[in-house]
């Protein structure tokens, strides 16, 4: 039986249970969220459904009668050339059976009697990852000889760049990248993962300054039922939920210590402990770091473990600041214009010459994201084909911003020509920048100095262009 919500699915739903019940109780609150739903009652027909019909997630009970079990229809889902995510339900749940699904693959395992809200966020999260697997599988489709958009550029130190990376891509050994705000760094380790073996498994981002400690140990370890309040039930950590994949720790300069330890210890024996939970589970993920801090002088400084460092430190590739490589410039902005064209149905968009050398002799202090973000406002606010140099910011033109002068009486004096947005972004980006170098790019400190929340201060980051990917990942229940 199928059914189809009005305006068109989310995903497509293989529900497997022997109960007719159980069957027409998932596939009314899976329909009512926008799924697609195929419910089927034993694994013979669940294979059917896996031959025929694309599929993006499999809710499976564990115990299906004499025709076999859940464990045998997630292999078979995993035989599948683009594998569906697999959720296991049992009422017969142990951490031994846990386990077992874990290694074969499934994404969670879930007890009988479950929480309407609690399936809702699995299929999510399920659906979310299958999500970034089948993003990776398209940019490694789309990318050009080499690495496509991210190999732009043909400065000695890109190419010296970018030959590491073909080097290490096919390994296991783990990879710290560094370089300052903006330059790529995600783009580089997600490089690593797509000219690897390991392209078709997840890549996974997470970003370690982003949240608590507890949270922090939670997301990356996994969890137990019970082990602290709202673990309403068994949790994977991301490192053994990538599977074959790569799990990107962003931003690991700015891990606690006591959080430093565990994750040490982790690499090492390639096996981790779940909150709450006396078993180790092994995982068979990549590891890459990423940091826009010197970890060498946070060692010295007593914020950053050296036995980590020199772990984490096996490969090192640094990116270069978009300021130390100029010749690059024309040829990435040319190659953003060119995505912005397409995405915006203007294919005769261009620079004119004197645009381009305006760009190439700009420092750029947030690097190519940046430019990225220059690029757009350009092409967004222009009204002709060819962008001038008036599509640029004044402050890549060479021109001062028209600043608020002080009148009778201490008020503001506005002039011809000052415009008070522009006036309020100027500074509020003077402000960051100085934060940020009192804060020796501490985030969270200079967060602090400017009196602002961590997330807010973020947010101001991605305005200004002035940071690496921040996306905060979203903890799980």
């Amino acid at each position: 039986m199928s059914a189809l919500h009005e305006g068109g699915p989310r995903g497509h739903v293989l529900v497997v249970d022997d109960e007719l019940s159980m069957r027409e109780y998932l596939e009314i609150l899976l329909v009512r969220d926008g799924y697609a739903v195929t419910s089927v009652p034993a694994v013979a027909a669940a294979c059917e459904v896996l031959a025929r019909d694309s599929v993006d997630l499999v809710i499976s009970d564990m115990k299906l009668g004499p025709g076999g079990s859940g464990l045998d229809v997630l292999r078979a889902a995993r035989a599948r050339k683009e594998p569906p995510e697999v959720v296991l339900i049992t009422a017969f749940g142990t951490p031994s059976s846990a386990v077992e699904a874990m290694r074969e693959g499934a994404y969670d395992y879930i007890c009988k009697p479950f929480d309407n809200e609690e399936l809702r966020q699995l299929v999510h999260k399920a659906l979310e990852k299958r999500a970034l697997r089948q993003e990776n599988s398209t940019l490694k489709e789309r990318l050009l000889p080499g690495l496509g958009g991210l190999m732009v550029g043909s400065s000695p130190r890109m190419r010296a760049l970018w030959h590491l990376v073909e080097k290490v891509a096919p390994g296991r050994s783990t990879v710290l990248v560094t370089g300052e705000s903006g330059t790529g760094k995600e783009l580089v380790a997600r490089a690593i993962h797509l000219r690897g073996q390991r392209a078709a498994q997840p890549f996974l981002p997470f970003n370690c300054g982003a949240l608590n400690e507890g949270v922090l140990e939670s997301e990356l370890f996994g969890h137990m039922k019970g082990s602290f309040t709202g673990a309403t039930h068994e949790r994977p950590g991301l490192l053994v939920s990538a599977g074959e994949g790569t799990v990107m720790l962003d931003e690991v300069g700015e891990m606690p210590l006591s959080t430093q330890v565990k994750l040490l210890r982790v690499l090492q024996e390639r096996k981790v402990k779940p909150v709450g939970s006396a078993a180790e589970i092994p995982f068979h993920a990549r590891v890459i770091a990423a940091t826009n801090r010197r970890l060498e002088a946070e060692v010295k400084a007593g914020r950053f473990r050296e036995d980590l460092f020199y772990r984490l430190n096996v490969i090192t590739l640094e990116l270069p600041a978009l300021r130390e490589r100029p010749d690059d410039i024309p040829p990435l902005a040319i190659h953003f214009l060119a995505r912005l064209s397409e995405e915006l149905g203007r294919p005769a968009l261009r620079f004119a010459p004197e645009t381009l050398a305006l760009m190439e002799r700009y420092a750029f202090p947030g690097n190519v994201r940046q430019l990225q973000n220059m690029v757009e406002r350009a092409a967004t606010l222009s009204d002709s084909d060819l962008l001038g140099p008036t599509t640029l910011p004044p402050t890549v033109r060479g021109e001062a911003e028209p600043q608020a002068r002080t009148g009778e009486g201490g008020e503001p004096a506005m002039g011809p020509g000052f415009n008070l947005e522009r006036h309020l972004d100027d500074s509020e980006r003077r402000h960051l920048l100085a934060a940020l170098k009192q804060a020796q790019g501490v985030k969270t400190r200079a967060a602090e100095l400017l009196g602002l929340s961590f997330r807010s201060f973020r947010y101001r980051l991605a305005k200004h262009g002035l940071t690496d990917e921040l996306d905060e990942p979203t903890p799980r229940a």
